[in-house]
């Protein structure tokens, strides 16, 4: 170890521009900028939404119903997207993301029968519904799910 290579421990430093308590001039001098006294003064303060021993907001708010964390968050896309690929193109999720149509793609892609396909495509993705299997397979197109 040498003098060029020395640096300040892992968190010592702080992010911020403020040097607290040192004098009037600095503008954080006295007080340290937490004003006269008082719980917000002094260290350990209460947890975020603390009332002051007041029943807290979110216990007196009512709850229903559960959330289930199993469920899957399906993206839906119209049939009528789909006339931006060319014809005879294999359309996939990632062909999806590359065309701009899809942005996150998240637990899957759906397409659902909105609008109408004019071009003969092979579509692979997470799923379909029936009307729009129907438009793919009538336009000359297959459908697979992934």
């Amino acid at each position: 170890m040498n003098l060029s290579n020395l640096h300040p421990a892992d968190g010592s430093k702080q992010s911020n521009n403020f040097r607290r308590g040192r004098g009037h001039a600095s503008g954080n001098g006295k007080t340290a900028g937490k004003g006269h006294k008082g719980q917000k003064a002094r260290s350990g303060r209460p947890r975020i939404g603390f009332e002051g021993g007041q029943m807290p907001l979110f216990r007196r708010l009512p709850k229903r119903g559960f959330t289930n964390i199993n469920t899957k968050e399906i993206v839906a896309i119209n049939v009528s997207a789909l006339d931006k690929f060319e014809d005879g193109a294999e359309v996939t999720i990632e062909s999806l993301m590359d065309m701009g149509i899809v942005k996150n793609p998240r637990d899957g892609v759906k397409i659902i029968g909105n609008g109408e396909v004019t071009k003969k495509l092979s579509v692979k993705v997470t799923a379909f519904s029936e009307t729009a299997k129907a438009k793919i397979e009538a336009a000359g197109g297959t459908c697979e799910v992934e």
